[in-house]
């Protein structure tokens, strides 16, 4: 009877929530931080009740009499799941499931899940808020179809979480969602779902053949990235350094003394020395110069930022766009995942460098322009990243967070800002028909430069016009250099020019690359291992690692968000065609002998070989028989005797972060140069590498000193 009373009382509360919901609209946000700016923007005289359904809070207002919801959703809770347990491949039955459903990691989801299920009962109107792209469009569409069991709903769009773009955007709302974005992200992750599980399991199943175990994986962009860099790593390898001679020559007029470089390399040592017989000649020195004109840099898209932000701050791409998300969810900056270059009036831009004036007033006083310049690409979803005006002085920001903001403010204000003005300077030196030069560079206006951060280097030079006399020859030998290697950075504007992936998971390719072991380094270098990886595919599938069929699917996923109809018939298209190539690829990888395995247990263990050959540092100074070694246990990094148990002379290294020694061009160790010991490095994710002496007694770190 009791169970019952239970059951009726529960019955009439639900029936109780669904009556009180009658006539509400719910706005489902992306982010908690993005309910709340929602919630406060929208309410009548700022009204705004913050309640919590299973501790998850949740924004009750009133606007024009109609009784409003907000609540998040907190990124994705649905995700991917295959239907039937089991670890073979290929797999291809997969569907939504709630992503916290055997995945303890993210438990916090099921309350979220919970607070909707129960705020949506009953409620007349659903609106989908969250950010306008293709995930948060997604998110989005799966809450309303697998919680709310519907596929209609208003949308609100919007590029900033300032009260006037989203006043703007709840009254601009349009009578759907944007369907073509959200077939098109759940095209990708099913594609990236296909790929990732079947093409992990043959690396996986290939390797246990042989005899080992190890988790790997590989991925529809991840593999034509991993070809990118496996291929400038094998002609480095392969380089092979000659040697060339520069010549350069002092020369003086009646004035001045200047060096000059000789136009060609001498590739033999003979021909080198032959040009010291010049000393005292007679040559015809020529200067000319060639004002330009250099305009503003454009707006910040995101691609370009993610390079700025590497190159003047120290950030790996993932840490800026971490950055940049937070930012923009408190209110600082404009949506990130852009790729526009461009600043609209819409945004009224006059009002923000008004604003401006209270945050930063040295630089307004700058700005020039009326029209800000602009570069050439666009985005239909959002402006470029620009900062919205509010002040941040208001939020307290990580040290991180207030460079970032600070260079895109720099950045936005610098296209309101006088062209600046360089005269390039150059010096031609003819002796003997031997053509010699020095070039300079001189800035007469900065204008834009005022505002933004240039790494220009000026050089005056004299004018040097008519005869010179050659008072020195001086000749050096060098060698060619092998192709450089990439940089975090460089790699995403690489990926971008191959348009590989996206704006939004370039940086996420490229970190889950460095989490496999497959690359490392902050001048990327492949690992043996990632060049084995790259070798197996070659021989079973370089299908996987070719450009074209990523592309090819990228331009599909295009054409679903840009469409109007058909939505579920295009993404079965592509999931069929993918599924054709993935059970190709199965079944040469069943069928491939153990010797495919056995070079993936090669690269593994040669790389672990270098790992250790490369942590090993120098004689330990206690034992005088073992070599000091970076060692790494269950609670971080630590230095240790490799003579152990006879020698247990260790020493503490910072926590939190990856410890590798620190070295030199040339690959030597770098020593300390107050005691000697060899410099280490902390590397943090997305943060700047630290150095250090890891020597307790090393001068400046003793207190007696």
């Amino acid at each position: 009877m009791a169970g019952k009373k239970k059951g009726a009382e529960k019955k009439e509360s639900i029936e109780k929530k669904k009556e009180s919901n009658k006539g509400k609209q719910l706005i489902i946000a992306e982010k908690p931080q993005a309910a709340a700016k929602i919630a406060f923007a929208l309410a009548d005289n700022g009204a705004v009740k913050k309640l919590y359904g299973r501790t998850v809070p949740y924004y009750q207002i009133s606007k024009k009499g109609k009784e409003i919801i907000i609540a998040s959703a907190v990124g994705h809770i649905f995700s991917l799941k295959q239907t039937e347990k089991g670890s073979g491949f290929p797999l291809f039955d997969i569907e939504w499931k709630p992503s916290f459903e055997g995945n303890s990691k993210i438990n916090y989801t099921k309350k979220y899940y919970d607070a909707l299920k129960s705020l949506g009962k009953g409620v007349s109107e659903f609106v989908i808020a969250c950010d306008y792209d293709v995930e948060g469009e997604l998110i989005g569409f799966n809450v309303l179809r697998f919680i709310f069991d519907t596929k209609k709903a208003k949308r609100m769009k919007f590029s900033t979480l300032t009260k006037s773009d989203l006043l703007k955007a709840y009254e601009n709302m349009t009578k759907s969602p944007d369907y073509g974005l959200a077939y098109a992200g759940e095209t990708r992750h099913k594609l990236d779902w296909i790929y990732g599980i079947n093409l992990s399991r043959a690396l996986m199943h290939t390797i246990k053949k042989a005899g080992m175990f190890k988790i790997m994986s590989i991925g529809r962009v991840q593999g034509p990235a991993l070809k990118i860099l496996a291929d400038k790593e094998r002609k480095i390898k392969k380089f092979k350094p000659t040697p060339y001679w520069e010549i350069f020559a002092k020369v003086s007029s009646d004035k001045n003394l200047i060096e000059v470089k000789y136009n060609k390399r001498v590739t033999k040592k003979k021909e080198a020395e032959i040009f010291k017989k010049l000393e005292g000649k007679n040559g015809e020195a020529k200067t000319i110069k060639e004002k330009k004109i250099v305009e503003p840099l454009h707006p910040f898209d995101l691609t370009t930022f993610q390079i700025e932000a590497y190159k003047f701050l120290g950030l790996s791409p993932s840490k800026s766009l971490a950055t940049l998300q937070k930012l923009y969810l408190a209110g600082l900056i404009s949506y990130p995942r852009t790729s526009s270059q461009k600043l609209p009036t819409s945004i009224n831009y006059k009002k923000i460098i008004e604003k401006m004036k209270e945050v930063v007033p040295k630089l307004v006083s700058f700005v020039k322009r009326k029209i800000p310049v602009e570069g050439k690409k666009t985005d239909s979803a959002h402006p470029s990243i620009y900062p919205t005006g509010e002040n941040p002085s208001k939020i307290k920001l990580e040290e991180n967070e207030k460079k970032v903001y600070d260079l895109i403010v720099k950045r936005f204000l610098n296209c309101f800002c006088e062209n600046a003005e360089i005269e390039d300077k150059k010096i031609e030196v003819k002796i003997f028909e031997k053509l010699f030069s020095v070039k300079g560079l001189q800035i007469i206006k900065k204008g834009w430069m005022e505002v933004y951060p240039v790494k220009l280097k000026e050089m005056e030079l004299p004018d040097v016009n008519g005869k010179v006399v050659v008072k020195k020859i001086k000749i050096e030998e060098k060698e060619t250099k092998p192709p450089k290697r990439f940089t975090q950075a460089s790699l995403i504007s690489e990926l971008n020019r191959h348009n590989l992936g996206t704006k939004g998971t370039r940086a996420i390719v490229i970190q889950t690359l460095f989490d496999r072991g497959y690359i490392k380094g902050k001048s990327i270098e492949v690992t043996e291992l990632g060049i084995k990886v790259v070798e197996v595919f070659e021989k079973k599938a370089p299908i996987i690692l070719e450009e074209e069929l990523t592309r090819k699917f990228e331009g599909e996923m295009k054409k679903i968000q840009e469409s109007k109809k058909d939505f579920i018939k295009k993404e079965e298209k592509i999931i069929k065609e993918a599924e054709k190539v993935i059970k190709e690829i199965s079944k040469k990888f069943k069928g491939a002998s153990s010797n495919l395995g056995e070079g993936l247990i090669k690269g593994h263990r040669e790389a672990e070989k270098r790992q250790r050959e490369e942590n090993t540092l120098i004689e330990c100074p206690v034992c005088k028989k073992g070599k000091l070694v970076i060692k790494k246990s269950r609670f971080g990094f630590f230095v240790a005797c490799s003579n152990y148990p006879n020698c247990k002379n260790t020493y503490n290294l910072p926590k939190n972060g990856l410890i590798i020694p620190s070295k030199d061009e040339e690959g030597n160790l770098k020593m300390c140069e107050k005691c000697g010991f060899p410099k280490l490095l902390l590397i943090k994710k997305g943060r700047k590498p630290w150095e250090f002496c890891f020597n307790p007694k090393c001068y400046g770190k003793d207190k007696k000193n």
